[in-house]
């Protein structure tokens, strides 16, 4: 299926994965950078109350909304490669400038805010995937199932090891925290750049599985999943039954202490509710007084770019010891507070800059850049045809 129209469903779940993914970074800002209030590995027992509520929120989001976010990257791949066939034109073509500005978009995100950015990891995988696509159905539907199941294995692989007592460190932390605390911005993006290979590592472990999600998201988009037709609405029923009863219990397994399951609830785990929410959404869109929420999510997902980056330059401000400095001195009611205050403030500026503009401020700015770029790639195109028919004659 083409489809030409755009699907308001898509825009609703892209923003909902954003500030989702909000709801697992706010925890690295509000602890300064240390990973192991992500994880479980430093606890042995039931955690505080406050330890608990943290991890419940991130039963919610920690690796799904992440997830989520990927597969509606590969949709819009899918879109973008649609978008090729109707006019005709070469692919991946004009879509590899696309890449190349999200690599440089991630490469800023990374220097200058934060060191978990996504986005180059979306920029290797689009550029792989794109490939892929072009290659054809049969194609595509092996290398989905590869890269799935090497992602499976290396996950069981380090899973087995753990068993035998290897694991994962997080020492060091603590140095981290001290940067964030006391530092200034230039001295974090200093650290940023000189260890840029052990922070650039998920991003790099995670390119098979990125692979996997986006092919699927390229497959849900051609099955119709994200259509309000019947096809569609049938494909979501049995999304939410694989959220509700395979994602929400094996999910459970965040809540054994000792980080046994920190790396398989977040990368085998995760996107099984990960897609588990693409149909319990699609159950929630479907009350109609509750329209004018989802439409606000709706432009958080127009403007997906900007609204990702804003969020963690907020997020920045507020924990960073260069900015108000609550790093470390606030506990789990006041961080779920902030993500939730910057959640709706998003909300709120989304829907506001969305009336008297088309598109989010960085979409509008990488608009430009790819249309100087390909229009100054066209000209070279063109003078170097001239010269070569000037010669011919």
């Amino acid at each position: 299926m083409q489809t030409q129209q755009r699907l308001p469903f898509i825009d609703m779940l892209r923003g909902f994965a954003v500030l989702g993914t909000l709801g697992t970074n706010i925890w690295i800002f509000a602890y300064l950078g240390d990973l192991s209030y992500i994880t479980t590995s430093n606890y042995s027992g039931w955690w505080s109350f406050h330890d608990f509520l943290r991890m419940v929120v991130l039963f919610f989001v920690n690796g799904k909304l992440l997830g989520l976010l990927t597969i509606m990257f590969g949709v819009g791949l899918q879109l973008k490669y649609q978008q090729a066939l109707r006019r005709g034109t070469a692919w991946p073509g004009v879509y590899l400038w696309t890449i190349i500005f999200l690599g440089l978009e991630g490469l800023l995100h990374y220097t200058l805010v934060m060191e978990y950015d996504i986005l180059m990891s979306y920029a290797v995988t689009a550029f792989i995937v794109s490939f892929i696509v072009r290659l054809g159905d049969k194609v595509m539907t092996g290398a989905f199932y590869l890269f799935g199941g090497f992602h499976v294995l290396l996950i069981l692989l380090i899973f087995i090891s753990t068993l035998q007592g290897a694991g994962v460190s997080l020492n060091g932390m603590a140095s981290v925290a001290t940067l964030y605390e006391h530092g200034t911005w230039l001295a974090q993006v200093q650290h940023r750049l000189t260890n840029f290979l052990f922070y650039r590592s998920e991003a790099i472990f995670i390119i098979p599985m990125n692979v996997f999600l986006f092919l699927l998201g390229v497959k849900f988009m051609r099955n119709e999943v994200f259509s309000p037709t019947d096809k569609g609405r049938l494909a979501r029923q049995k999304l939410f039954k694989i959220g509700v009863f395979i994602g929400i219990p094996i999910n459970l397994l965040i809540f054994i202490p000792g980080g046994l399951f920190d790396l398989p609830v977040r990368y085998l785990c995760a996107p099984i509710l990960s897609i588990g929410y693409i149909g319990i959404l699609g159950k929630l869109v479907e009350y109609k007084r509750l329209d004018w929420l989802w439409q606000r999510f709706a432009y958080v997902g127009k403007m997906s770019l900007s609204c990702y980056v804003l969020q963690n330059v907020l997020a920045s401000i507020i924990f960073y010891g260069w900015g108000l400095g609550l790093g470390g001195q606030v506990n789990s009611f006041t961080v779920i507070g902030i993500w939730l205050s910057l959640s709706i403030l998003q909300l709120v500026i989304a829907f506001a800059w969305l009336q008297p503009f088309q598109m989010g401020p960085m979409e509008w700015l990488r608009k430009k850049a790819l249309q100087a770029m390909t229009q100054q790639s066209a000209t070279k195109d063109g003078a170097s045809n001239k010269n070569i028919s000037k010669r011919t004659n």
